[in-house]
């Protein structure tokens, strides 16, 4: 494969794919390096074109890149592609050298991350945010990687400001995430940003991952191994989830599991990581999403019918949740669903 990129090419009709170019650093994570490839390779409009074209390069020309594993990967393009990046991913790796121990950029790496149209989105995952810390494009930022690093990280960088208990942060132009899998939360919701929650969730089932998981870091970090007979809040939560057009009280849901409100709180927060009430929340943002993407039902019924109750009510939760309104959304989204699904369904 020629190492000599131009921008994307235009299909007779005009289309050009979002260019994603992942930027492969030596002591790579093999399954990291994956992930843009197949959440950004699934994607297709209505005519079966992609709606991603995901481009590997290294910071020096084409060839061998080692991993953290027993085998070295073959990179077909130099830094020049990432000028012609829409979205840059940098997964994480373990040579970081003087980018990880003092913070400073090598000078082959610097002169890579300068050919970075100003424009283009940029997204790390895990330890990768130490490349974006170092290029002082975090400075004032919110961002996130592995639990094991951010208080290293934080340490490095004093002027970034750290939450260790997120799977990813999504800050605009820049997004980091925390370890491994949740590199694939973060490029799916970089999906479902560009193209509603309808492509990201069948980008999803074709993964065989949940669109979007609960709760944060904080249920991955080593505790002490809960007793086997106590019980667990899933029964409430699915009991929950067939009930979301319902009032849903917390004693209810704690009745459920036979606990008390301030047991059931406790375990609830250990299992998801989060609490019912942000819980429920969020699946109803969720369902809300859906109805406005793939029914013809009004706003009121919308709102109705995902939990809310009211379109003001609605219309406050996208808007802290994803910074628009429903009726934005649904223009936003419409047709991109539509084109997935061939109609819209009536309800």
């Amino acid at each position: 494969m020629p190492s000599d990129l131009v921008e994307p090419p235009r299909s007779p009709a005009g289309h050009r794919p979002h260019r994603v170019v992942v930027l492969a650093l030596d002591g790579l994570l093999p399954f990291e390096l994956g992930i843009p490839h197949r959440v950004f390779g699934r994607p297709r409009d209505e005519h079966g074109r992609p709606l991603y074209e995901v481009v590997t390069c290294s910071v020096r020309p084409p060839g061998p890149v080692e991993t953290d594993a027993d085998f070295t990967v073959h990179v077909p393009h130099g830094p020049e592609a990432l000028a012609t990046a829409d979205t840059v991913v940098v997964p994480a790796c373990y040579e970081l050298g003087p980018v990880f121990e003092r913070g400073e950029l090598t000078d082959e790496l610097a002169d890579a991350l300068g050919r970075i149209p100003p424009a283009a989105r940029i997204a790390s995952i895990c330890t990768g945010v130490y490349v974006l810390a170092a290029s002082g494009r975090l400075d004032g930022r919110r961002a996130t990687t592995h639990w094991a690093d951010a208080e290293r990280l934080q340490r490095l960088f004093p002027q970034i400001d750290v939450d260790p208990d997120v799977l990813f942060v999504d800050d605009g132009d820049i997004l980091t995430s925390a370890g491994v899998a949740a590199g694939i939360d973060l490029c799916l919701h970089m999906v479902r940003r560009d193209h509603g929650a309808t492509v990201a969730n069948d980008v999803a089932r074709r993964t065989v991952v949940p669109p979007h998981r609960d709760g944060g870091q904080a249920q991955y970090i080593r505790l002490p191994v809960p007793d086997p007979q106590q019980a667990s809040t899933s029964g409430a939560r699915a009991w929950a989830l067939g009930r979301l057009h319902e009032p849903i009280q917390l004693r209810d849901m704690a009745e459920r599991e036979s606990m008390s409100v301030r047991t059931f709180t406790r375990r609830f927060r250990e299992e998801t990581g989060v609490s019912p009430g942000q819980w429920l929340t969020r699946q109803r943002v969720e369902r809300a999403r859906y109805l406005l993407e793939t029914t013809e039902l009004t706003v009121d019924q919308v709102a109705r019918d995902s939990g809310f109750g009211t379109a003001q009510s609605m219309r406050a939760h996208l808007q802290a949740a994803l910074g628009v309104t429903p009726t934005a959304y649904r223009r936003t989204f419409r047709a991109a669903s539509e084109r997935e699904e061939g109609a819209v369904v009536t309800v």
